[in-house]
């Protein structure tokens, strides 16, 4: 049986797999967050609340990647490229599952603030997106998209190094 030495390995793409679901979660959850909280703050329907932190989400998301992609001295034309390659797949899966869940989990979204059923509901739908967005970022790592952009990975080239 022949070895075939281009072949990823399975524990580097994992790990980048966990460290860009980790790094989306990042964005994710602080947006999400903050979204719930000033539409709760603010008196905003639910639909409004939801548009709020999804847009939010997003926002910081691709922020968290492009802000040191700026920083490095890439151009602002490349940031974007890489940016939105990178973060839409995984962002747009855990945004899904996260918002799902929270609009299904009874109480959820009328939870106040100080409400442990809010806090509860969150991190069980902004988890539950994080492990649907994980075999996402591996599938794109594994073909040389992704975060496998940010980090200078190619599907049989190995890892390169975590940036953030």
């Amino acid at each position: 049986m022949r070895h075939d030495s281009r072949a990823p390995d399975t524990a580097a793409l994992n790990a980048l797999a966990r460290a860009a679901t980790l790094h989306c979660l990042m964005g994710c959850g602080t947006g999400e967050v903050a979204g719930m909280v000033i539409g709760s703050a603010l008196g905003l329907g639910t639909w409004a609340t939801v548009l709020l932190a999804l847009a939010l989400a997003f926002l910081i998301g691709y922020g968290l990647t492009m802000i040191p992609l700026r920083r490095s001295g890439m151009a602002w034309r490349a940031v974007l490229a890489t940016g939105l390659a990178a973060d839409t797949a995984s962002i747009s899966v855990m945004e899904i599952v996260d918002n799902a869940l929270m609009l299904v989990i009874p109480g959820a979204m009328t939870a106040g603030l100080d409400d442990p059923v809010f806090w509860g509901s969150m991190a069980l739908s902004l988890g539950l997106g994080g492990v649907a967005a994980f075999p996402v970022n591996r599938w794109l790592i594994a073909r040389g998209r992704g975060h496998a952009l940010v980090h200078g990975t190619h599907a049989h080239g190995g890892h390169a190094g975590h940036g953030h």
